[in-house]
């Protein structure tokens, strides 16, 4: 007789979810969020280690917070939480300043005009 999956007994673990358990995850009092932290919670809530609810309690994180890291996932891999890369996503071209010198070159030549 030939077993189906649907009918075999799982071999993980209770407190097991695609290989992740509750011992693998960041601590609740976790401060410094580096983008390997964020995906293992967005990975444990995906697999239903965590539910939504759960995680943001735990965490103390809003659902937009979340929700942010798993489009960014979504959208470009884990590199894409690191702080630095989102910066780079989020904010427009830099917009070139004058030099430092220009700027002080024309305070000193106003007040010598006595403006």
């Amino acid at each position: 007789m030939v077993e189906r999956a649907s009918e075999r007994p799982s071999r993980r673990p209770p407190g097991r979810a695609g290989g992740l358990r509750l011992e693998d995850l960041p601590p609740p009092d976790t401060r410094r969020w580096v983008a390997r932290r964020k995906a293992q919670v967005v990975r444990a809530v995906r697999a239903g280690l965590l539910t939504l609810e759960q995680a943001c309690g735990r965490y103390g994180l809003t659902l937009e917070e979340y929700a942010s890291w798993e489009r960014l996932i979504d959208r470009h891999g884990v590199s894409g939480l690191r702080v630095t890369r989102l910066q780079s996503l989020r904010s427009p071209p830099p917009v070139e300043k004058e030099p430092a010198g220009a700027r002080r070159e024309s305070i000193m030549t106003a007040r010598l005009r006595g403006a």
